[in-house]
């Protein structure tokens, strides 16, 4: 199984970006799918979590501004960011549990997306 994560790159302060990120292989269910985030010299934490059934949750830090989306016939995650600020500067990873078409659960990592605001 594999995430390819897009829609990074560089915005001013107070702009918007949108992330996505895809899922393939032999997937039988996808269950929770979370972006993470990881600043130069910072410790990787999370940004938002979406269930199988798409409730979320957030950090404080960016409640209000991002919004977690998922398409479960498309095995696709995405994060709208809003109001975006330069301390949301960060490589962005999506990840996700996945169930297996062997009925392995395993957890799954994409490969991160640089996201830079300028001030």
């Amino acid at each position: 199984v594999q995430l390819q994560a897009s829609g990074g790159g560089l915005v001013q302060a107070g702009g918007s970006l949108r992330l996505s990120c895809a899922a393939s292989g032999r997937i039988f269910r996808i269950n929770a799918m979370h972006w993470y985030r990881q600043a130069p010299g910072k410790q990787r934490e999370l940004v938002a979590s979406i269930s199988s059934s798409s409730s979320t949750n957030y950090a404080d830090s960016v409640k209000g501004r991002f919004t977690i989306s998922r398409d479960n016939a498309k095995n696709t995650v995405s994060l709208q960011m809003n109001s975006l600020k330069p301390e949301d500067t960060a490589v962005y990873y999506c990840n996700a549990n996945v169930l297996t078409a062997t009925l392995r659960t395993i957890e799954s990592w994409g490969q991160g997306t640089l996201v830079t605001v300028s001030s």
